[in-house]
């Protein structure tokens, strides 16, 4: 048994994950582009995850983009026969770094077999439609999303993909896509101070679905909440800590992928897997979302 078991398990298509995974997003350069500063080190991150018990990682091949997928390969393969990686499709990179969409049938294809040659795969265990929605594209916006998903079931039907989940959507797009295949996972913006999703989380579960929320520490914008701070003091643990631990007790459904490219970091993480929030401590934290 490792420390990970103690957070529980999950089934994400016709695999049984542990909660708590690991997000690539942190192995390519500054700002998710170019090479990173420390190959080595990225490696060596990878490999302690998968040895601490880690058999869920999130991916895509437009971090780098191209490296992340391949520093992966380097690391891990020929890859752990309990070992999930989860990719993404439907943007691409510009020369500057810009989050462009990509969601032409020609473009998702192409990126599927990016990620498998990149990967070095056969076929991804499961593959999300990114949407490019509102804003900069990195929030969700209204639209059916049929013609792309169709692209990606033509895909599943090949045998390039096993199991369809879908990022950056709203309750609308993930009744369309139901309506049109099976969906394993939901990936979107969630944490304890961005709560907006708090109805899907719920409504994903009794569905039995995952949801799976991006920046669960706070991505580019880290968590910072006095309160926050001072219940992490109080029970000898980060607030980092107590921040994964808050989204491990939310709901059973969701699954973790907090990234980082320093095995210390790594391991304090992973951590959070041992700690157990009273209901008076979870009760503090819902404020913080609540305000």
């Amino acid at each position: 048994m490792t420390t990970l078991d103690k957070a529980g398990t999950f089934t994400l298509g016709d695999r049984t994950v542990r909660r708590m995974g690991y997000g690539a997003m942190q192995l390519a350069g500054p700002g998710v582009f170019g090479p990173p500063r420390d190959r080595e080190g990225a490696v060596a991150v990878l490999r302690a995850a998968v040895e601490a018990g880690v058999n869920h990682i999130d991916t895509s091949d437009f971090y780098g983009p191209h490296l992340t997928n391949q520093i992966i390969r380097e690391a891990l393969h020929p890859y752990a026969d309990d070992l999930t990686i989860v990719t993404k499709i439907g943007a691409r990179r510009d020369g500057t770094g810009a989050w462009l969409p990509a969601m032409s049938a020609a473009e998702l294809t192409s990126a599927v077999s990016d990620n498998l040659r990149n990967l070095g795969l056969e076929a991804m265990d499961v593959v999300n439609l990114r949407i490019m929605g509102s804003g900069d594209g990195h929030g969700p916006g209204e639209g059916s999303i049929a013609e792309p998903l169709s692209t990606l079931v033509d895909l599943q039907k090949q045998g390039l993909v096993r199991h369809i989940g879908l990022s950056t959507v709203t309750p609308t797009q993930i009744a369309e896509a139901r309506g049109m295949a099976e969906i394993v996972c939901v990936q979107n913006l969630y944490n304890l101070a961005h709560r907006e999703d708090d109805a899907m989380v719920s409504d994903l579960a009794q569905a039995g679905i995952a949801y799976v929320p991006y920046f669960p520490l706070g991505g580019f914008t880290p968590l910072q909440s006095g309160a926050l701070s001072e219940l992490a003091a109080e029970l000898g643990a980060t607030a980092m800590q107590v921040a994964l631990a808050w989204l491990l007790q939310r709901s059973p459904n969701l699954l973790l992928i907090p990234g980082t490219s320093s095995v210390s970091h790594l391991k304090e993480n992973l951590k959070a897997s041992d700690l157990v929030l009273s209901a008076e401590a979870v009760a503090r934290l819902d404020r913080i979302g609540a305000g």
